[in-house]
């Protein structure tokens, strides 16, 4: 991230999330229940800075907290914007799954999407809230392989480095960015990389 854009980042996350125990960081008052919409705006705007060079069609993301980076980063660069569901809809046909576990939910979700919009050739970017174990983006990846498409890169507001979910995604060659990297959350107290 440019200097001042991860300035305005760690700051924010600084005055404004909350430090719980367990690895737990709530940044809920600007990015993942009520947001902050020019703050996402500079964050998408790095992220088409930092995937310039890579080509893709869709921007895919997980329910629900992926869906404002990823909705202000489809805006900008005027591409569509896929959510995978935690939920499989009755109504849905022609549908990829897999299961991914949530840290932070402590349980498995059967994640869906409609084949009809993850598509043969396709070529994805996954952008998400937080990458902690990286059991989301693993699950994306499985998705995105039933459906003949490539993933070309992940992007991640928030990093938690500690956890390894991006060690692991980064050794299968995979484009990671992430704009805020915390190398530790220890004793409630946020430290970043």
């Amino acid at each position: 991230m440019s200097n001042a854009s991860f300035e305005l980042l760690k700051q924010r996350i600084l005055r404004d999330g909350k430090c719980l125990e367990g690895g737990i960081l709530k940044v809920d008052s600007f990015i993942n229940h009520q947001l902050d919409p020019e703050l996402l705006e500079q964050m998408s705007v790095e992220f088409i800075r930092r995937f310039a060079k890579v080509k893709f069609n869709k921007i895919l993301t997980i329910e629900a907290s992926g869906i404002a980076p990823a909705i202000m980063l489809g805006f900008l660069l005027h591409l569509p914007v896929v959510f995978a569901k935690k939920k499989k809809p009755s109504t849905m046909d022609h549908m990829l799954t897999t299961q991914v576990f949530s840290f932070t939910k402590n349980r498995t979700y059967d994640v869906c999407c409609s084949r009809d919009f993850l598509c043969p050739g396709d070529k994805v970017l996954f952008i998400d809230d937080f990458l902690a174990n990286g059991n989301a983006a693993k699950g994306i990846i499985d998705l995105v392989q039933q459906a003949g498409a490539e993933v070309v890169g992940m992007g991640f507001l928030i990093e938690k480095s500690f956890q390894h979910g991006g060690d692991y995604l980064r050794a299968q060659g995979i484009q990671v960015e992430s704009l805020a990297v915390i190398k530790s959350l220890n004793n409630c107290t946020i430290e970043f990389a």
